[in-house]
């Protein structure tokens, strides 16, 4: 017999993503362990094939329930906006970790690091090159993105094709042009806490940046396969506020480590 329920809320069916998911994420670290060690990548070539057919899927089964399926009431968006609220906060105190790090050591510099800061044999980047095209590439972003919403909100469907694209390949930019800084840099990670400060602060905005600009790829193929309205786009309103969120970590990456800093 056929239950019908009698409540807004979407009870998921079973999945097996969740699991493979995981055993994507474990082989995938296991197998960057292996190629540190090592230098053997092929476990880690094979954990993140896993893990991106997961993502892949696991999108593919919300995008159905949400678009075609009618699940994603709005009662369930409350629950997800919600959801993205409390996960940007948690995002906010993962990099304030880093900036507490940076600036324990930058504002009492120990005598291990000749009691000055930037350390000796540091030579930091220039904040006016760069970083500053970085900066304005950035907050360029956020005004597209900006305007691919508004776009949306009105029907436009060309301008908002046009305000996502643009925001992908200014996303693209950012990344190669902070992968060129890294290969020109004269210090690594290793080198004093300056150096294991910058490249994790910056590593891990980066890598924001690259699962936010993913995150705007699949936002612009949905979006030109029809599936967002003038009300119901959560998906798309969840990646700016995630794109917004990694321009704003990114200014103050910019003022302290790399303006401050140096």
């Amino acid at each position: 017999m056929k239950m019908h329920k009698n409540h807004p809320f979407h009870l998921v069916d079973y999945s097996p993503w969740p699991l493979t998911g995981s055993i994507g994420a474990l082989t995938m670290m296991t197998g960057m362990i292996s190629w540190l060690h090592q230098n053997n990548m092929n476990l880690c070539l094979l954990g993140s094939t896993i893990t991106l057919l997961t993502m892949i899927q696991w999108w593919r089964d919300i995008v159905r329930e949400g678009t075609y399926q009618g699940k994603h009431t709005f009662i369930v968006m409350k629950g997800l906006k919600l959801g993205m609220i409390l996960f940007i906060v948690s995002e906010v105190f993962f990099f304030v970790s880093f900036f507490w790090a940076f600036f324990h050591s930058s504002l009492s510099p120990t005598t291990e690091i000749g009691m000055t800061w930037p350390p000796k044999n540091i030579m930091t980047f220039n904040p006016m090159h760069i970083p500053l095209l970085n900066t304005i590439i950035l907050i360029s972003s956020g005004v597209t993105v900006t305007w691919a919403h508004h776009s949306m909100m009105k029907g436009i469907h060309n301008q908002t094709t046009q305000a996502l694209l643009l925001t992908v390949i200014l996303g693209v930019y950012f990344s190669i042009l902070q992968g060129y800084e890294y290969k020109e840099s004269s210090f690594t990670i290793s080198d004093s806490v300056y150096g294991s400060c910058f490249f994790m602060a910056t590593g891990f905005h980066g890598i924001h940046v690259m699962i936010g600009t993913l995150f705007l790829i699949v936002c612009l193929l949905r979006h030109i396969s029809c599936h967002f309205s003038k009300t119901h786009h959560f998906g798309f309103e969840a990646a700016a506020w995630y794109w917004h969120f990694v321009d704003i970590v990114w200014l103050f990456l910019y003022i302290s480590i790399y303006w401050w800093g140096s």
